[in-house]
């Protein structure tokens, strides 16, 4: 049986190995502006970078269902350094296909490493679950605040073709997580249990609660989208210093650290559906907000859009390990699955909108579409408020 204890020491593990992955996978949105002038891109193709990433998304049910017949831990351990390499050398690309290749394989990294890493959290989380996922998403959320950062002071010191000067750093990363990880169980101990049901059975039973789920995350998307992918871009065409862009999208990043934190944590006492409703409501408000004020005033907004932007994710992971205690993996891929789709659509989408339009408009547009998500949780709330802590 698992250990309800909470183990302090093997969460903050995850949580850094989810950080250090995630710090290099957050370089793309930064490095748009000096990769469109270098590549003569427009918005539908600088969306397109963020589809041709999350497409191998498409298969996290497959690698959930490989995660509990093998041993994923030296995966776990290898995707830092693979996705460390791929995002280092986009500043070299020489053409569009180049960035796409290192694209599509940092995806794929990412799936091996993102699916099987939260079933692990639940394990050494106990009957903390929240407060587990809470550190899960406090080391991703804290790359994406490091990670804009990084990359900029790279490009100040190297240019943009000098980046490839960061391998050394992601190589020590998974060097790192080998002696903390090599000996760690994540989901082979899983596939010894007798299972009651099989996977399609499973999946049948819970899909009108991924319906669900997948349309709150389809009228959020949009909102999500536009910020983490285009904010230094819109800071740009704003009559702002690339600088202004990347530090913006960290302050973002930074609250939603806050965010995950206290979201996930308070929805072990105050329960998930609460908590999420909550979230989901004041969103669309600080998005229609957000794009009226003008310089340093989007600062202020920025840090409360991001505290409740972000806030959602380690709700809604919690709620789908909590649905079944079968096949917990495949169900946290399905999600995955659901959640790079959304986000790869919603971003190719904006990209669309914005050529056709432009970026101020097309942000606007996110957050009256974020109203949809409120009557979607009316549903979730009427269905499965019995169900779900």
């Amino acid at each position: 049986m698992d250990n309800k204890k909470f183990q302090t020491g093997n969460v903050i593990t995850i949580a850094f190995a989810h950080f250090f992955h995630d710090v290099y996978s957050a370089f793309l949105a930064p490095m748009l502006p000096l990769l469109r002038e270098k590549l003569s891109l427009n918005y539908t193709l600088m969306s397109l970078l963020f589809v041709f990433q999350r497409l191998p998304s498409l298969f996290n049910p497959l690698i959930g269902i490989i995660a509990e017949n093998i041993k994923v831990r030296y995966l776990v351990i290898l995707s830092p350094a693979v996705t460390t390499v791929c995002m280092s050398l986009l500043g070299l690309s020489g053409n569009y296909i180049l960035l796409i290749l290192l694209l599509f394989t940092v995806g794929i990294s990412s799936a091996f490493f993102h699916v099987p890493t939260p079933v692990l959290m639940k394990k050494m989380a106990g009957d903390r679950l929240g407060k587990g996922m809470s550190f899960y998403m406090i080391g991703g959320e804290a790359a994406r605040t490091v990670g804009p950062l990084v990359i900029s002071a790279a490009i100040s010191f190297w240019g943009l073709e000098g980046t490839y000067r960061l391998i050394p750093f992601g190589l020590i990363a998974s060097l790192v997580l080998f002696f903390k990880f090599r000996n760690v169980k994540i989901t082979e101990d899983i596939a010894k249990k007798k299972k009651e049901k099989g996977i399609r059975e499973t999946f049948i039973k819970h899909r009108h609660f991924f319906i669900l789920i997948g349309l709150v995350l389809l009228f959020r998307g949009f909102m999500k989208s536009a910020i983490v992918s285009f904010l230094p871009t819109y800071m740009d065409e704003m009559g702002q210093s690339l600088w202004f862009g990347s530090s913006s999208l960290s302050i973002f990043e930074f609250a939603g650290v806050v965010g995950v934190y206290l979201a996930g944590s308070y929805s072990d006492k105050l329960g998930r559906l609460k908590m999420l409703y909550a979230i989901i409501f004041v969103t669309p408000f600080l998005m229609l907000i957000f794009v009226f004020v003008k310089g340093f005033l989007m600062l202020p907004v920025l840090i409360f859009l991001g505290f409740f932007v972000l806030a959602s994710t380690p709700v809604m992971i919690a709620m789908v390990l909590e649905i079944d205690k079968e096949h917990q993996s495949f169900l946290n891929g399905v999600f995955m699955t659901l959640s790079f789709v959304v986000t790869s659509a919603t971003t190719f989408l904006v990209g669309i909108l914005s050529d056709l339009t432009d970026l101020q408009s097309t942000f606007k547009l996110t957050s009256y579409i974020g109203f949809a998500a409120i009557p979607v949780m009316f549903l979730l709330n009427k269905r499965y408020k019995k169900k779900i802590r």
